[in-house]
Parts: C-alpha cells; structure tokens; sequence
C-alpha cells in the first residue's frame, strides 16, 4: 500500500514539475500578437538579386568650331565596348525637358583660395541659378579643404543654395579634392534618378585625400556621373608665373584633365574672371545639348575588368567631335536608372 502511494506521488511530482517548465517557458517566449504571413508555396524567403545593368552615356557632339551639333538620331551613333558593337535600346535627344539634373558644385576652400573666395562664391551662384530649373533640378553645394563640408544638400530652392554660398566664411589648411568626389558620388549622385553632375572648383593638387586620381576617376564612371572641373589656378589677374588661362601645365593640370576626360566631361583653366564665367556658362548650355544612349553589354560579365567604351558617328562624320565617358569597371554594383 504505501509502495503504491509512493508510485502515485512520484507521477504527480512529475506532472507538476512538468506544468512548471511548460509555464516558465511560455512566459520567457511570448507568442506573438499575430502568426507571421506563410510563404507562397514554391517561393524562395530570400528574393535573389540579379544584376542587369545598363550603360548610359551622355553624349556631347561638337563641330571644329567647338559649337554643339542638335538634330542627330539614334542611327547617327555607333557604340563599342572593348572594340565590340553594342546594340543601343534608348536614345534621347532632348535631355534639356526631359530628364532631370543633379548637379554637385564642389567649391575649394584650401588657403590658397582666401583671396579668391568671394569671387568663386558668385560664379558658383551665377551657375546655379543659369543651370537650375525649379521644381525639375536639384543642386547640391559643399566645399572641401582639410575637411569635406556639406553646406546644402540637393534643392530647387535658389534661396537656400544662395545662403549656403555666401555663408562660406573661412578657408582650411589642405586640399581633399579625390576624397570629397568619392564621398558625394558614392554617398549622394548614385542614389538619385536623372543625369548626374559634378562640377569642382579648384586652384590646387589634392593634398590630404585617402583617394587618388584612379579612386576618383572610377567612383564617378561606375556612378555614371560627368565631372567639369574649373581651375583657377591661374588667378583671376594671370599672376602666377608662366600659367595663362586655358593652358595646361603641370602634373595637377593633368589630373584634372583626365579626371574630366574620362567620365565625359571637360576641363577648364581660367585666369580671369570673365574666363571663369565663361567656362560656367558653357557648362551650362553643354547640359542641356547633350544626347544620351543606353545599351546593355553584350558582355555580362562582371569580373571587376575594365572596359572601354567608344562612341563614333556613322557615315564618317571627321568634321564633328565625339564625347563621353571612356570607360567604366565592370562591378555589380548598386545605382539608379
């Protein structure tokens, strides 16, 4: 009898006990307020990202004159990659209504611009409001010296980017001029939807930058973005010995040449302040001349290799000049049609 007692006394221990890790487990594991949506039967959780990337090309023609050529159409190009022809799927012509403008205006406040400030702040201004048409295309301003300032980010607002400007009131200690073209190609211009600009004012070398040349080059390729670079290197009184305005002499020169050239756009070398305005204006009315193609690679690989793009008139058109971007680094990466 008491063996029999202590069977059943034994069960219920375990019963209870039982009772008590059920409960204590319930309330370290709350359930939730709603059973979470089942997946659809023959559907992977995780979505599979597949790259299919396009190539866009702003394309600016000139005549021997350097005067921009309108009214050509999709069959007056051919495209190559790596001296391959592409098949092109868009083309526009009328970029100046139809696709909007993100400019970036990167202006030098390095000590060697202290005595031109206050000019480079108007021409930067003149710019923007000639280039900027509200309620379609947005600026963005900063500077960069020892230091990568965003003064204010994209807007259609004149009055907000004319603060900005004339708000610049000090200059720094050295030049980060590769640094702030990475970070607001990568961080801005590749995440917003239209053409995408990069104009820099500048009077120096880069300094102080973690970026180089290449750095700078690549970021804006991948981030299909057209740079235009002022140097005012000169002065706006041509007082530094030997550089007249529009010539190209030493190693910075040449890095902001090619920086230009390879992503389609142009350098300038001014040394007056009629010549700066100049460049302005004609960067400009060269936005909206431009043409722009697309084209899928027939090449679809993306093995980190570089491949060279070249775009030529048909019929044999010598008499006019071809620009755009030379290249780009095949990457899968991540930037808005």
């Amino acid at each position: 009898m008491i063996h029999r007692g202590s069977q059943i006394l034994f069960r219920l221990l375990l019963v209870i006990t039982a009772l008590v890790v059920v409960t204590e487990s319930r309330a370290q594991n709350p359930s939730p307020k709603a059973s979470p949506t089942p997946p659809v039967a023959g559907q992977d959780q995780e979505p599979i990202t597949t790259f299919i990337r396009r190539v866009r090309l702003p394309i600016t023609v000139v005549d021997k004159k350097g005067q921009f050529v309108p009214g050509l159409t999709k069959s007056d190009f051919l495209v190559f990659e790596d001296k391959v022809p592409q098949q092109i799927e868009t083309f526009e012509d009328d970029l100046g209504q139809s696709l909007p403008l993100y400019v970036v205006v990167l202006m030098d406040t390095s000590p060697s611009t202290a005595g031109k400030l206050k000019f480079e702040q108007e021409s930067a201004m003149n710019f923007i409001q000639t280039v900027v048409r509200p309620r379609r295309d947005r600026v963005l301003f900063a500077t960069f010296d020892h230091e990568v300032n965003l003064r204010q980010d994209f807007t259609d607002k004149l009055d907000l980017l004319d603060r900005a400007v004339f708000n610049v009131k000090q200059t720094g200690s050295q030049t980060a001029l590769f640094d702030a073209i990475w970070q607001f190609c990568d961080e801005k211009l590749r995440s917003v939807s239209g053409r995408r600009v990069l104009v820099v004012i500048t009077d120096g070398e880069d300094t102080y930058s973690r970026a180089n040349l290449k750095d700078a080059v690549d970021i804006a390729q991948r981030t299909e973005t057209t740079v235009f670079a002022i140097s005012t290197k000169a002065g706006f009184l041509s007082t530094v010995p030997g550089v007249e305005a529009g010539q190209v002499k030493d190693q910075r020169d040449r890095d902001l040449v090619t920086l230009a050239e390879e992503t389609g756009g142009v350098a300038f070398f001014t040394g007056d302040m009629l010549s700066l305005e100049k460049s302005f204006n004609k960067i400009s009315k060269e936005l909206r001349a431009q043409y722009l193609v697309t084209y899928k690679p027939a090449n679809d690989r993306y093995d980190g290799s570089f491949r060279r793009v070249e775009v030529k008139l048909a019929q044999g058109r010598g008499d006019l000049k071809v620009r755009t971007k030379h290249g780009y680094k095949a990457i899968a990466d991540s930037v808005r049609p």
